[in-house]
């Protein structure tokens, strides 16, 4: 059970490369919590505080699809480590600018589009990394170990967070998050991998491989509707930084403790479903899974936003979790497999528009529809939807289109 569990960790540059993030990750989600402290210090408006939220995805969305040719051209460990140092620096100036009290709205418009940009090159980057640390046996048990650290440290980072921003203001958070990086930049340079360029390389044109990526995608139907759906949850299901706040305060009644215990529900749902995924990794990325904990994350959003009692909310919220980390880590790891290595970075790139870069989408129709509804209504809405096109797309699937890569 528990090699099978950490059977990742067999590979010696995985073990360094997941050390590092697990310090660097504890620190960006620091920051992600004294962010929003310090917009609200600096505007009192939650209107400008979701513009800051979405310059961080909007470059996913727009320039998604032509960082992808970078990412398969150029060594991945260089790319990120040049996004892990834009990063770090961009985390010193917002904590240069706090603690000299000449910061200003609009440095963090700038420095969250940083963050975007940066993010846009990293997240896929290091997405199609791991598959060349651990090779194709283990990338669905690798990206469950990175999935529990990410969640462990989005549990840990806000706690931790909140502490120093009482004790000492939001700057040392932001200079906690630079100096973390320092623990990933040095796991990078730790790395034994083959950088070399190969000869016969084709040459860089960036619009024909962006193109080749999209035609990629189109002909590969498995790799499509995986695509299709991880957009669909990112519109319509995975809305919670938007909708749980306003359902514990307006509806359940509650205050920021209770709020608080409601996203560590969630977290430990994630939290559990991390761990899940690393165990169930030997039988692969089976459609069953990722179909399943759709159409789970579904019923419950439907659960959800049908009742009004605060421990059942906590309890379905923490299924939600579960349900968002098996359904991600299992699309995560069936496009990568199915995606020819010379194209797997700019497919990746595809798949983090439809993962990350559609959040302000997804954040405007959990807005407008809690404001004109009600946050527990957005919930069901947003599981109606997601539940009927599951039940489409099962309906269109068959065995032997899926063992022909299709579905």
């Amino acid at each position: 059970m528990m090699k099978s569990l950490l059977s990742s960790f067999r590979h010696r540059n995985f073990r360094i490369f997941w050390s590092g993030q697990l310090v660097s990750l504890i620190g960006t989600w620091m920051q992600n919590a004294a962010q929003p402290w310090l917009v609200l210090e600096l505007t009192g408006s939650a209107f400008k505080l979701g513009v800051v939220t979405a310059l961080q995805f909007l470059p996913m969305l727009f320039l998604g699809l032509f960082t992808g040719p970078f990412i398969d051209y150029f060594p991945k460990r260089r790319i990120i480590i040049a996004a892990q140092v834009l990063l770090m620096a961009q985390a010193f100036v917002l904590a240069f600018l706090v603690w000299t009290g000449a910061v200003e709205y609009w440095h963090v418009l700038v420095l969250a589009t940083v963050v975007g940009i940066a993010n846009t090159l990293d997240m896929p980057a290091r997405q199609s990394f791991l598959i060349e640390l651990v090779g194709r046996e283990d990338l669905m048990n690798a990206i469950g170990l990175n999935s529990a650290i990410f969640n462990t440290a989005r549990a840990l980072g806000p706690a931790i967070a909140g502490i120093l921003i009482a004790a000492l203001g939001t700057a040392v958070c932001f200079l906690v998050n630079g100096l973390s990086f320092l623990a990933v930049l040095a796991s990078l340079f730790a790395l034994r991998v083959d950088e070399q360029i190969r000869p016969g390389r084709p040459a860089f044109r960036i619009l024909k491989d962006a193109g080749e990526a999209i035609r990629e995608v189109r002909r590969t139907p498995i790799v499509q509707t995986t695509i299709i759906m991880v957009a669909l949850v990112s519109i319509f299901a995975a809305n919670f930084n938007v909708l749980v706040p306003v359902f514990a305060r307006n509806e359940l009644m509650r205050d920021a403790a209770g709020f608080g215990f409601l996203l560590s529900s969630f977290g430990a749902g994630a939290l559990v479903g991390a761990v899940s995924l690393t165990v169930m990794s030997r039988m692969g990325p089976k459609p069953a899974l990722l179909l399943g904990s759709g159409i789970g994350l579904s019923l419950f959003l439907i659960a959800l936003g049908s009742q009004r009692m605060y421990g059942l909310s906590a309890f379905l919220l923490a299924l939600c979790g579960w349900c968002v980390v098996t359904f991600y880590g299992t699309a995560n790891t069936m496009v990568q497999l199915n995606t020819e290595d010379r194209l797997r970075g700019r497919v990746m790139s595809i798949y983090t528009m439809a993962f990350a870069g559609l959040s302000p989408v997804g954040s405007i129709f959990a807005g407008t529809a809690a404001h004109w509804f009600r946050a527990s209504t957005t919930f069901a809405i947003g599981g109606l939807i997601c539940v009927m096109v599951f039940i489409v797309i099962i309906m269109r699937r068959s065995k032997d289109a899926y063992q022909r890569r299709e579905w």
